[in-house]
């Protein structure tokens, strides 16, 4: 498909999971912000692309495949973005699903440190505060991928706190009482996953690792890109890291990290709030597919 002029949101989240709009409604706010592409991008699980796909051939708009991979380096999360993996690879596919497994421990931790806080909350009731319209018995058996806004809209739910800001600062963010990060998969890594999988990797949000130096390192292992433009970055973090990203000739992506409202209360940013030109995707586009014109 020859590329149009535009606009893309190369960062968003779903009910595949931890946001709060399906695959296809992802696509339907892109329609309404005027864009011409939008990426999916859910924490460790594809399960959500092929939905968006599908709604984007009915409306027009180019859905980018791609994952949010969980990692940690140094005590710190660190998040890539993989964008056009061949999710038919079943290595690639069991890969994401040992990070859900992983990410599903880091959860029960945290609940079991909760109830240790005198805060009664089962796992049972994140997966009803996660998703309220499905069965918990079908959120057990999907590729469902459960976060800590799950948990802390459990703790809403609870009484225990009155918003998610209050869940997060006082149980579920880096230092907070509850907070837990077992050992993970490490950055390094998942780009090797990434470009295992024929994927192209790019570093997801580096304004809030507030360490520059490992964002460097991380690009000199082999990243590909860096997203510049994101919902909680100011201007002197898009400055920095677009010069670094010319710097290491890298590709320079942004988005808006959708998840949805909460409370009336949107995170990261709504859908089109962050934006490059759709020129971009070509770049991402990996070798392999782009010599089928694969976009």
């Amino acid at each position: 498909m020859a590329l149009a002029h535009g606009l893309a949101d190369l960062h968003t989240h779903t009910t595949a999971s931890d946001g709060m709009h399906s695959p296809a409604d992802n696509v339907k706010l892109a329609k309404e912000a005027g864009l011409s592409a939008i990426a999916i991008t859910d924490h460790d699980t594809v399960t959500g692309v092929a939905e968006a796909l599908l709604e984007g051939e009915k409306l027009g708009i180019i859905v980018v495949p791609g994952v949010e991979v969980s990692t940690v380096a140094a005590g710190t999360d660190i998040h890539i973005l993989g964008y056009y993996t061949n999710n038919d690879d079943e290595k690639w596919l069991s890969r994401l699903a040992s990070l859900r497994g992983v990410r599903d421990q880091r959860n029960e931790m945290i609940v079991d440190k909760l109830n240790e806080l005198g805060i009664s909350l089962t796992m049972d009731d994140v997966l009803a505060a996660a998703h309220g319209d499905r069965t918990i018995d079908s959120l057990r058996s999907a590729a469902v991928s459960i976060g800590r806004p799950h948990i802390a809209a459990a703790l809403i739910h609870k009484g225990a706190v009155s918003n998610m800001k209050e869940a997060f600062d006082r149980y579920l963010a880096a230092g907070a009482a509850a907070y837990v990060n077992p050992p993970r998969l490490n950055p390094f890594e998942a780009i090797d996953w990434i470009q295992e999988a024929g994927g192209t990797s790019v570093i997801a949000h580096p304004g809030l690792y507030n360490n520059d130096s490992l964002v460097e390192e991380i690009i000199r292992y082999g990243a590909q890109g860096i997203e510049v433009y994101h919902s909680d970055h100011g201007q002197e973090e898009e400055r920095r890291y677009a010069e670094l990203a010319a710097s290491y000739q890298l590709i320079a992506t942004g988005g808006s990290d959708f998840h949805g409202s909460r409370q009336g209360v949107v995170f990261h940013g709504a859908v089109g709030s962050r934006t490059v030109s759709i020129d971009v995707l070509q770049a991402l586009l990996p070798s392999w597919r782009r010599a089928r014109n694969d976009i």
